[in-house]
């Protein structure tokens, strides 16, 4: 007897970016046939630019409609919000996902990006979670394959000392990306795909992130069981970074950010893990400065996203006199 082919959902959520939609769109088209009966679900999160009316002129337009679905949010309640209406619509279809892509609106899928992660999530079945590789619209390899972020990768991030980073290697956020499919802590977001079992054993994604951690902080949860996650860089994806959230490092930081990797801190180290990534990023930011300033090294143009420093700090000294911090120590409590 044949068993079913699996069923792949792909799920992208949607903020008034309806043109880079419509492009994704287009890319998944040519490998459809791999999601074996699936939808891609385009959640549009209440959008005020008529996105969702544009999304679906083009659906019908290209006779998309067999195969891509819209649904509405009533609220712009971010990524993993939006996420997690996508993903509860696919697993409640009669042919129900038993795999969920998310994918966002400004990404291409290459040729057998999609087959390939099929493929290895079939082939090995301790894999919870597979990420592409990403690149960006110049060819350039993004790395999408990180450790977790800890008080010890602050220091590092804060310092931007090479021989620093070379003693702490273990807490590298983003290390040298291999050419091999291998085991990571955590995947982007921009791409991935994840087994319906795991949405089964740890939930769906924290929806007090609005944007930014939120796939970092599911990780940590995965992490906590059997399921494995891998970086496949056969699977090829071009993401054109900043494009869907408009976060780039020549603007401020939004408060959104900053809110998300507060929560990210104490969810995962407790407030004094908060407090010490905090005082570790000063640390490695005041000898980054200092090394700059007796010409040690640290030379160039710096790249830093204006006002970060103040901005986090005073952030996070805020939430902790105001019992922001507290709250969340409180609500990890009671899950």
């Amino acid at each position: 007897m044949l068993s079913k082919p699996l069923v792949t959902s792909v799920i992208m959520v949607n903020y008034q970016t309806p043109d880079l939609v419509i492009s994704s769109l287009n890319t998944v088209c040519d490998q459809k046939n791999y999601l074996n009966g699936g939808k891609v679900i385009v959640v549009d999160n209440a959008s005020s630019d008529d996105s969702a009316k544009k999304i679906q002129a083009a659906i019908k337009a290209k006779n998309w409609s067999s195969w891509v679905t819209v649904l509405h949010a009533d609220r712009n309640g971010g990524f993993a919000f939006g996420s997690n209406i996508g993903i509860k619509h696919a697993l409640s279809l009669p042919q129900s996902a038993d795999y969920l892509m998310l994918l966002n609106p400004d990404t291409l899928l290459r040729q057998n990006a999609l087959e390939a992660m099929v493929a290895f999530m079939q082939a090995q079945p301790n894999a919870g979670v597979v990420g592409s590789r990403l690149e960006n619209k110049n060819g350039n390899i993004e790395c999408s394959a990180h450790q977790f972020p800890s008080p010890m990768s602050e220091l590092l991030d804060g310092a931007r000392l090479h021989v620093l980073s070379r003693m702490l290697a273990k807490f590298e956020v983003t290390p040298k990306l291999s050419n091999e499919a291998h085991h990571c802590d955590w995947v982007s977001g921009a791409a991935m795909m994840i087994r319906r079992s795991v949405i089964d054993d740890i939930g769906l994604l924290d929806e007090a992130y609005f944007l930014y951690f939120e796939e970092v902080d599911f990780f940590q949860r995965l992490a906590k069981t059997h399921w494995q996650t891998w970086y496949l860089p056969s699977a090829v994806v071009m993401h054109i970074e900043g494009a869907a959230t408009g976060v780039k490092v020549s603007k401020r930081r939004p408060q959104y950010w900053f809110d998300s990797r507060r929560r990210y801190f104490v969810k995962h180290y407790g407030v004094l893990g908060l407090i010490g990534a905090d005082t570790l990023w000063l640390l490695g930011r005041f000898s980054f400065k200092f090394r700059r300033l007796l010409k040690l090294g640290a030379q160039g143009r710096m790249a830093d996203v204006p006002k970060f420093t103040s901005d986090m700090i005073l952030g996070d000294i805020k939430a902790l006199l105001n019992g922001q911090v507290c709250n969340i120590k409180q609500e990890k409590a009671v899950a």
